[in-house]
């Protein structure tokens, strides 16, 4: 009786051990039950933080599909706001688990975080007055005033490769440029097409998108450097969810109504 009651009581332990996960890794906080996932609150169609605290778009679809395929479900999920500038400093000082933030995959930034994915690609583009009439791409831009965010590398992009005149303006969130835009302080918003088509669907009648996409931007799921395990754990979730086809429902869904083409998935091509 005594050697059984030992033994009941270390299978207890073990099992409480295995339970508790290697807080050291993303899987392993999974296992709480909970994470932390950096999310845009202000992208229609992507990632919004809505006026009654609910958050609705593309990128939460993905985060609540890929946090429910680790064993996290949506009310374990803890979303806080992951601006440009900041999502690199969130993943290296803990504060958030996982960004799922229209986060492009760079060399620069891989030097920092990880990545897994892509989930999306997409391409630059521009955001204008619908009465502009002279800028129809990034070469016609020299003397005029572009806004983008703080963090980003698409403002600096147009201004490298296509128009070094441009007076280049930045502000903390895109919603910001828009209001910007629309107040004729600056004269077009540039970002991820996908990023404006959002914009331009809640005001079609003072917005537009116009020239061709000028660059491809691969979407990935950013998280702290070094855990292999959860980064292949992620990529098979962004897998399954494209293979199931919620993927392209909750494109449809989200991004749809936009006018948005939308895309064939993406190869994941950032693995272990």
């Amino acid at each position: 009786m005594i050697r059984r009651a030992a033994l009941l009581t270390a299978v207890a332990v073990f099992a409480t051990a295995c339970g508790s996960g290697d807080t050291s890794s993303v899987i392993g906080r999974a296992d709480s039950g909970k994470l932390t996932i950096g999310i845009r609150y202000d992208q229609p169609g992507l990632s919004q933080r809505r006026l009654d605290g609910r958050f609705v778009g593309f990128d939460v679809d993905v985060a609540k599909y890929v946090a429910n395929e680790l064993g996290v479900e949506e009310k374990g999920i803890t979303f806080k706001e992951a601006r440009g500038a900041v999502r690199e400093q969130m993943l290296e000082n803990g504060e958030a688990d996982l960004i799922v933030a229209t986060y492009s995959i760079t060399d620069a930034r891989k030097e920092k975080v990880a990545f897994a994915g892509p989930y999306f690609e997409t391409g630059q583009g521009l955001l204008v007055r619908y009465t502009e009439q002279t800028i129809q791409g990034p070469e016609t831009l020299n003397g005029r005033k572009l806004c983008s965010v703080k963090g980003s590398t698409s403002a600096q992009k147009v201004k490298t490769d296509y128009a070094q005149g441009v007076q280049i303006v930045e502000y903390g969130q895109y919603s910001d440029c828009v209001i910007a835009l629309m107040a004729g302080n600056v004269d077009a918003v540039t970002t991820d097409e996908v990023i404006l088509a959002g914009f331009a669907a809640e005001n079609p009648e003072l917005l537009k998108l116009v020239g061709k996409p000028f660059s491809k931007e691969r979407y990935g799921i950013g998280m702290p450097k070094g855990d292999a395990k959860s980064r292949d754990a992620v990529n098979e979730a962004i897998e399954k969810m494209i293979s199931s086809g919620e993927w392209k429902r909750a494109l449809e869904r989200n991004i749809g109504p936009s006018g948005y083409e939308i895309p064939a998935p993406p190869q994941i091509t950032e693995k272990s």
